[in-house]
C-alpha cells in the first residue's frame, strides 16, 4: 500500500500555494513561515512512500498537446465515457522558470462528444485528489450512532444565554461535541492511535497527546471555498474553557491566514461536522496518521415527525436526533471499539457531570439542564406544578441569584431545592409545553421554557429578591410587576455616565493610595460601585421631586462618598491628609477625617431637578449613626410640614429621605439597628421609608460571615420592618443603578424602608497597614487576582461597542488629571504651625438676665385647659381628681412636681415653640403622675389638654406643637433618635424620659459619641433633654440610680448641663432657661420617684412667677425667714432627695449649728454662686458632701476632687458622709436600704 509523506494530509495544497507565493515574493508569506519553506520542496512532499517509507518510482505526467485539430462530428451515438487514467497524474506545481504549461481549456480530441470539457486539476483540487487516492489504501469502517440532541440544544442555550449577558461569547455545538470526543478518548485510548509501518512491520503508534483536528472552511478570492484542517493540540490535559479558547484561537488564526505549520502537523483524530449544512450522515475518509474521523450530521427531528406542529411535538416529548459516525483505521480498531466510543459520546452528551463541568469552567453559577425521562402526569397535575414552581422562584429565587462577585460558595452552583423542576416532577420534556400562570409576566398561558426564563431574569440573574415577607399583596403585586418584566439596559449616555462614576470612585482610591501610602481612609476599593448605586438613588430622589437626600454611614468608604457624592472639595480632604488645618478654623478637639459631615447639592445629570444632599458625622461605633440619622430627617420633616400632614399627602411630609450605609458584619451584629428599624413605622418615629445600602463585603474586619451571623444573609433582621430586600453583584454597575432607583420609587410608593445588600469584596485589609491574608488567605487569594468592576464594565462597553478605548481611557485620564492638579495646589498652601487643640466652652456663655418666671394668668390658663375637655369626652374616673387638683394649683399653688413640668411645656407652646416629648410610657408617665394624654375608657379616643394652648385666646395658632409618644421599649436608638431630632431643629423643645434612670445605660454609646463629646467633634450642637429618674428608695440596684457619677465624669468643656432639681419651681425654671438661654447643649435632669408625691416638696405661685433657676439652694428657713446664719458650724452639702430627709432630721433634733446647702446644678459647678453662698456662713468650721449613693457613685467622685481646688479656702478639708463603697448602686433588701440611709442621718448630725 501507499501512503503520502507529507505531515500536512489535506492541507497540503495551502502549503502547496504558500510555497509558490513565496518564490515570488517572500513578504507576502506570514514570517512564521519562512524558515519552513526555505527548505521545503513540494516534489519530495509529493513522493509517494511504500511500505517503510522508501520512495516509490516516479508517476508518468499525461500531456495534453497545447493545440489539438479539431475533428469533425460523427453520427449522433452513445457518447463514450472517458477512461480515468490508470496512473495518478502528479499536479503540476508552478516555478519561477518560464516553462511551457499545458493550457487550461480543453480542446476537443477524438473519441470525445461535442461540448465536453476537460480541465486539469492543479493546486487545491490536484492535493485533494491525491489525498483521496492515497486515503483508499487505509481500509476503514465506519459505526453509526443516532442520540437525542435535546439536551444539547437546551444546555446550549443556557449558556449563551448566561455568556450574552455577561462578558460576551458564544458556544457552539461543536465545542460542546469536540469537547465530549476529547473527553471520550480518554476512556479509549485506542482511538487516538495510527497505523503505521515501520522498518517494514506494521505498527500501532500512540501519540503523546490528544491532537484533535478541526476542518476549517475557508472563502478563497475566486469566491470558491476551501478546506484546511488544524490541530488543537493536547487537548486531553484542557479543561472546557480552555478547549473553547484554543479552538476559537485556530478559527480566528485560520480566517486572519495566521497559521503556522505547527498548527497543521501532527493531527490524531479529526472532527468533521457537515451537519451544518443539513447532511445527516456523512461517511469521511481517513487520512494517512490518524485513527479515526468523527462525522457530525445535522439536528434533525425523526422523519416521520417532521410535518408535525410545534404543539404537537411538544405533546408528544419528541426531540431532534443528531447522528454521529465515526470512520476507523480497521487494522487498528475494531468495531465493538468504536461503538463503544460512540455509545462513551452518547453517554457524556445525557449526563449531568458532563455539563456540570463545562458549566463550571464558564463561570456559569447555575444547574445545567438535566436529562430524564419524560413524566406521564396529566397536563392539569403539572400546571398545578407549575403553579407552585412559581411560588418557589418567588419566595426562593434569591438563593439561586449569581450575587457574589467572589463565588465564594463551595457548592459549584446556586441551586435550591424548591427552585429544581424535577422537585416538581417537571423535565426538559416539559419545556416547550404550555401551562396557565395566572398572569406572570403579563400573560395567562406560557411554555414552561418561556416560564422559567421569566422567573430566572427576574430572581436569579445578579439581583436576587426577597419581599414574600411583605404581609400586603399590595405591595407584593407592585414589585412582582416590575422585577417580572423584560429590563432595558441603560442607554449608551447612562453607561458613560455610570462608568464616569466608577472612574471617579476607583481613581479616587487609587490617587489616595499612590500620595498617602499607609494613612488609613478605610477605602472603598472593591465596593466602588456603591458610588454609582447612591448617585442613581439621589438622582432618583431629586426626579421625584424631594427636597434633601440625609446620609448616614461607617467610616469605609466615607471620604470617596464626600467627594464624588456631597461634593466636598477637593482641595478640603487632601488637607486634612496633609494635617495642615488653620487653628483659626478649627473647632474643638476635632475629629479624624473619616468620621466628618458635609452639606453639598446634587444636580441631575438627565433631568431638571436638583436636591440637597447631606452627609451626618458619625463616630467609629458602628450603626451608633443610625437612630441618629433618623432623628434628624424627622425634624427636618415635621419642619417642612409645619403641621401635621394628612395622610393622602405623604409625599410633601416625607420629602427628606434617610439613606443609611452599612456593613455587613455590623448590620447582622449591631442590636441598635434592629432597634432603629423597629421605628420604622411607629407614628411617633416615621420618616417615610429609608433607603438601606449594606456594603457586604462579606468580612468583619479578620472575622467570616459564618462566625458573624446565624442567618443566611446579613440583611435578614430588616423583614421585622416589612421590608423588601435587594441582594445585587457590586461587580454589575447596571444592576446596582437598576436596584438603586427601584427602591427609591418604592419608598416613595409605600413609605416604607427599603434594603439593599450589595455583596462586594475588600480589596485590602481593615484599614491600608492592615495584611488580611494572615486570617482571611482563601478569600484574599481571590481577591488579588481579581480584575477591578470598572475594568471590567469598561471592557464590557467596549466589547459591545457603546464606547471605544480611546475613550474610556480619555475619560480616566481627565479625571486623574482634575486629582492630581489640586493635590499639587494643596501641598504649596500655606503651613500652619500644630497647636493644641482649644476648648469650645468660652462659646456657650449662658446670658445674663433672662427671665423665665410667667405671668400667673398663664399658670391659671394652663391649670383651666386641663378641664376643658372635648364634648362627649370621657375622663377616666382616676385620672379626673388629678385633672381637677391641677386646676387648684394653678390658682392656690402648692404645685408639684408632674404639674410644674407641664406648665413649663405648657408655657413653650404658647410662645411658639415645637415640644417633642417621648420616652418609655411618657405620656401617663411610669410613676402615674403626668397623664399628658388622656383616654376615653369608653371608646379609647384621645385628648390632650396642653394642645389646647396652641392656639391664643383669640382663635390665632401660636405656632407650637406638642409631639408626646411613648417610645417603644429602647435606650439606644430611642435616645439616638431624640439627639438627632434636637440636632435636626435646633429650636425645637426635644425630652426623652427613661422609664427608670438606670435604664439609660442602654444608651451608653449614644452619650459617650454624641451628646457629651459631639460639640467638641463636629461642632454638632444638640439641646436633647435627657429625664432619669433618680433616687435610694429601696427598691433594689436596678430601678435606684441614674449613674451622675458617669455623667459627671464626662462632662468637660461645657458639654452639657447636669442638674438634680429638688424642688417643682426650680425644674419649672431650669426647663424654662434651657430653652430660651440660646445655648445649644444637652440637658441631664435627674429628676424624682417618691419625691413626685412628697408633700414637702410642693411650690408656691410666687416661685413660678417671681423667681428664675437657682443653682444653689439654701434652706427656706434662711431664704424666706429669719433663720440665723452666723449659728451654723456645720455645713451639709448635698442635692436632690435626701435634701428632705436632712431637712426633717434637723427640724426634729432642732440643730441650728447646722446648714444644709443644695447643689441643684452639679455640672457646669456655680463655683461663683457657691463661694458667695458659702460666705454667707461666718462661722461655718466643718464641711461635709452627703449623698445616699455609694461613695465610688454619685457626686462624690468628681466634687471630691472638684470641691477643694474650686474654693481651697473652706473646702480642702470637706469629708464624704454617704454608704460605702459598692459594685452594684444599692441593697437589694428594702430592710438593709433603711438601716444604711439612717445611719447617713446619723452620721449627718453626729
Amino acid at each position: 500500500m501507499s501512503t503520502t509523506s507529507s505531515p500536512f494530509g489535506q492541507n497540503e495544497w495551502l502549503v502547496e500555494e504558500m510555497y509558490r507565493k513565496f518564490r515570488v515574493d517572500p513578504s507576502s508569506v506570514d514570517p512564521s513561515w519562512h524558515e519552513f519553506l526555505a527548505g521545503y520542496s513540494p516534489e519530495a512532499a509529493a513522493a509517494p512512500v511504500v511500505g517503510n517509507g522508501q520512495p516509490a518510482s516516479r508517476p508518468t505526467t499525461a500531456v495534453v498537446p497545447a493545440v489539438a485539430a479539431p475533428t469533425p462530428p460523427a453520427a449522433p451515438k452513445p457518447t463514450p465515457v472517458p477512461t480515468a487514467p490508470t496512473t495518478p497524474v502528479a499536479t503540476p506545481v508552478a516555478t519561477p522558470v518560464a516553462t511551457p504549461v499545458a493550457t487550461p481549456v480543453a480542446t476537443p480530441v477524438a473519441g470525445e462528444a461535442v461540448g465536453e470539457v476537460a480541465q486539469v486539476l492543479r493546486g487545491a483540487a490536484a492535493a485533494v485528489v491525491r489525498n483521496m487516492n492515497a486515503s483508499l489504501e487505509i481500509p476503514t469502517a465506519t459505526s453509526v450512532r443516532a442520540m437525542p440532541a435535546k439536551l444539547l440544544i437546551d444546555n446550549r442555550v443556557v449558556a449563551n444565554n448566561h455568556l450574552k449577558r455577561t462578558r460576551g461569547g458564544k458556544i457552539s455545538f461543536t465545542h460542546l461535541l469536540g469537547f465530549a470526543i476529547v473527553t471520550a478518548i480518554k476512556k479509549f485510548p485506542n482511538m487516538n492511535r495510527h497505523f503505521a509501518e515501520i522498518d517494514g512491520k506494521p505498527n500501532s503508534v500512540a501519540p503523546a497527546q490528544t491532537n484533535l483536528g478541526l476542518a476549517i472552511d475557508l472563502p478563497g478570492k475566486d469566491g470558491k471555498r476551501s478546506l484546511v484542517v488544524a490541530a488543537i493540540k493536547g487537548c486531553e490535559a484542557m479543561g472546557f474553557a480552555q478547549f473553547v479558547a484554543a479552538y476559537e484561537d485556530i478559527v480566528r488564526r485560520a480566517r486572519d491566514g495566521k497559521l503556522t505549520a505547527e498548527d497543521f502537523a501532527g493531527v490524531t483524530i479529526s472532527l468533521t461536522n457537515p451537519g451544518t449544512i443539513g447532511t445527516v450522515h456523512s461517511v469521511p475518509r481517513l487520512m494517512a496518521g490518524q485513527g479515526a474521523i468523527i462525522g457530525v450530521g445535522a439536528m434533525e427531528l425523526p422523519a416521520e415527525f417532521q410535518g408535525a406542529s410545534d404543539e404537537r411535538i411538544a405533546e408528544l416529548g419528541i426531540g431532534k436526533l443528531i447522528t454521529l459516525t465515526s470512520t476507523y483505521d480497521h487494522r487498528i480498531i475494531q468495531g465493538a471499539e468504536s461503538g463503544d466510543f460512540l455509545r462513551t459520546i452518547h453517554e457524556l452528551l445525557l449526563s449531568d457531570d458532563f455539563y456540570d463541568d463545562i458549566f463550571f469552567e464558564l463561570g456559569i453559577p447555575y444547574e445545567p439542564v438535566r436529562w430524564r425521562t419524560d413524566n406521564p402526569d396529566s397536563p392539569l397535575d403539572k400546571n398545578a406544578r407549575v403553579i407552585e414552581l412559581i411560588a418557589a422562584y418567588r419566595n426562593r429565587g434569591h438563593l439561586m441569584a449569581d450575587i457574589d462577585p467572589l463565588r465564594l460558595d463551595k457548592s459549584r452552583f446556586r441551586m435550591h431545592p424548591d427552585l429544581d423542576v424535577l422537585t416538581h416532577g417537571l423535565t426538559l420534556w416539559d419545556l416547550d409545553r404550555v401551562f396557565k400562570v395566572d398572569g406572570l409576566a403579563g400573560q395567562q398561558y406560557k411554555k414552561l421554557r418561556d416560564v422559567l426564563s421569566v422567573l430566572r431574569d427576574a430572581y436569579c440573574r445578579h439581583v436576587g429578591v426577597e419581599y414574600t415577607h411583605i404581609l400586603e399583596p399590595e405591595q407584593q403585586r407592585w414589585l412582582q410587576d416590575r422585577i417580572e418584566v423584560r429590563h432595558d439596559k441603560p442607554t449608551v449616555a447612562q453607561q458613560k455616565y455610570i462608568l464616569s462614576k466608577l472612574n471617579a470612585a476607583e481613581a479616587f482610591e487609587t490617587f489616595l493610595q499612590t500620595k498617602y501610602v499607609g494613612q488609613k481612609r478605610f477605602s472603598l476599593e472593591g465596593a466602588e460601585t456603591v458610588i454609582p448605586m447612591m448617585d442613581a438613588a439621589i438622582d432618583q430622589c431629586a426626579e421625584h421631586g424631594l427636597d434633601e437626600v440625609v446620609i448616614g454611614m461607617p467610616h469605609r468608604g466615607r471620604l470617596n462618598v464626600l467627594a464624588n457624592i456631597v461634593g466636598k472639595p477637593y482641595s478640603q480632604i487632601f488637607s486634612e491628609f496633609e494635617g495642615n488645618l488653620n487653628p483659626s478654623q478649627a473647632h474643638g478637639s476635632g475629629d479624624v477625617k473619616y468620621h466628618l459631615g458635609a452639606n453639598g447639592n446634587y444636580i441631575q445629570m438627565f433631568g431638571d431637578n436638583d436636591i440637597a444632599v447631606s452627609l451626618v458625622a458619625n463616630p467609629s461605633h458602628l450603626e451608633a449613626v443610625d437612630p441618629v440619622l433618623e432623628g434628624l430627617v424627622r425634624a427636618k420633616q415635621d419642619l417642612i410640614d409645619g403641621v401635621e400632614v394628612p395622610a393622602e399627602d405623604a409625599a410633601r411630609r416625607f420629602s427628606v429621605v434617610p439613606m443609611m450605609m452599612h456593613g455587613d458584619a455590623a448590620f447582622a451584629g449591631q442590636g441598635v439597628v434592629a432597634e432603629t428599624l423597629n421605628l420604622a413605622l411607629l407614628g411617633g418615629y416615621r420618616t417615610g421609608g429609608t433607603i438601606h445600602i449594606v456594603v457586604n463585603n462579606q468580612i468583619g474586619f479578620t472575622t467570616a460571615p459564618e462566625d458573624s451571623r446565624s442567618t443566611e444573609y446579613c440583611t435578614d433582621i430588616a423583614k421585622m420592618a416589612d421590608a423588601p430586600i435587594f441582594h445585587v453583584n457590586g461587580d454589575d454597575p447596571e444592576a446596582c443603578v437598576w436596584v438603586a432607583r427601584l427602591a427609591v420609587d418604592f419608598r416613595q410608593t409605600f413609605h416604607k424602608d427599603v434594603v439593599i445588600d450589595m455583596l462586594c469584596y475588600r480589596r485590602r485589609g481593615h484599614n491600608e497597614g492592615d495584611d488580611p491574608s494572615m486570617t482571611n488567605p482563601a478569600m484574599y487569594q481571590v481577591i488579588d487576582t481579581k480584575r477591578g468592576t470598572r475594568k471590567a464594565y469598561t471592557e464590557a462597553l467596549i466589547g459591545r461597542g457603546d464606547i471605544s478605548m480611546k475613550e474610556a481611557e480619555d475619560a480616566l485620564r481627565d479625571y486623574q488629571g482634575q486629582l492630581e492638579q489640586v493635590f499639587n495646589e494643596v501641598r504649596e498652601l500655606e503651613r500652619h504651625a500644630v497647636e493644641p487643640s482649644e476648648s469650645v466652652e468660652a462659646a456657650q456663655m449662658i446670658p445674663r438676665g433672662m427671665t423665665t418666671a410667667v405671668d400667673k394668668s398663664l399658670l391659671a390658663r394652663i391649670g383651666d385647659v386641663h378641664l376643658n375637655v372635648p364634648e362627649g369626652f370621657t375622663v377616666h374616673p382616676r385620672v379626673r381628681p388629678v385633672l381637677e387638683k391641677r386646676r387648684e394649683m394653678a390658682y392656690e399653688g402648692k404645685v408639684d412636681w408632674a404639674f410644674a413640668e407641664l406648665l413649663a411645656l405648657g408655657s413653650f407652646l404658647t410662645e411658639g415653640k415645637l415640644i417633642r416629648f417621648t420616652g418609655q410610657d411618657t405620656r401617663r408617665g411610669t410613676f402615674t403622675q403626668r397623664h399628658a394624654v388622656l383616654i376615653d375608657p369608653s371608646n379609647g379616643a384621645e385628648f390632650t389638654p396642653l394642645d389646647l394652648l396652641t392656639v391664643n385666646p383669640d382663635g390665632t395658632p401660636t405656632g407650637g406643637r406638642f409631639l408626646v409618644y411613648d417610645s417603644p421599649l429602647s435606650e439606644y436608638a430611642a435616645v439616638g433618635f431624640e439627639y438627632g431630632y434636637s440636632v435636626g431643629n435646633p429650636e425645637a423643645i426635644v425630652l426623652w424620659e427613661a422609664q427608670f434612670g438606670d435604664f439609660v445605660n442602654g444608651a451608653q454609646t449614644i452619650i459617650d459619641e454624641f451628646i457629651t463629646s459631639g460639640e467638641a467633634k463636629w461642632g454638632q450642637l444638640s439641646d436633647v433633654i435627657l429625664l432619669l429618674p433618680h433616687g435610694h428608695e429601696g427598691q433594689g440596684p436596678d430601678h435606684t440610680s441614674g449613674r451622675i457619677e458617669r455623667f459627671l465624669q464626662l462632662w468637660a468643656e461645657g458639654s452639657m448641663t447636669v442638674a438634680l432639681p429638688s424642688t417643682p419651681a426650680n425644674y419649672f425654671h431650669l426647663l424654662r432657661r434651657h430653652g430660651l438661654d440660646g445655648v445649644h447643649r444637652p440637658l441631664i435632669v435627674f429628676t424624682p420617684k417618691s419625691m413626685l408625691r412628697n408633700k414637702a416638696a410642693v411650690s408656691d405661685i410666687r416661685d413660678f412667677t417671681e423667681r428664675k433657676f437657682r443653682s444653689i439652694m439654701e434652706e427656706p428657713t434662711y431664704t424666706d425667714g429669719d433663720g440665723d446664719r452666723s449659728k451654723a458650724t456645720r455645713i451639709l452639702l448635698t442635692s436632690g432627695k435626701i435634701y428632705y430627709e436632712l431637712e426633717a432630721r434637723k427640724a426634729k433634733d432642732g440643730r441650728d449649728d447646722v446648714a444644709i446647702i443644695r447643689i441643684e446644678q452639679l455640672a457646669p459647678l456655680p463655683r461663683r454662686r457657691l463661694s458667695v453662698t458659702l460666705d454667707e456662713y461666718p462661722n461655718a468650721r466643718e464641711f461635709f458632701w452627703v449623698q445616699e449613693e455609694p461613695a465610688n457613685q454619685g457626686a462624690w467622685p468628681t466634687f471630691g476632687l472638684t470641691l477643694p481646688e474650686t474654693l481651697p479656702d473652706k473646702l480642702t478639708g470637706i469629708k464624704r458622709i454617704s454608704r460605702r463603697a459598692m459594685s452594684a448602686p444599692s441593697s437589694g433588701s428594702s430592710k438593709v436600704h433603711a438601716v444604711e440611709q439612717q445611719e447617713i442621718l446619723d452620721e449627718a448630725f453626729g
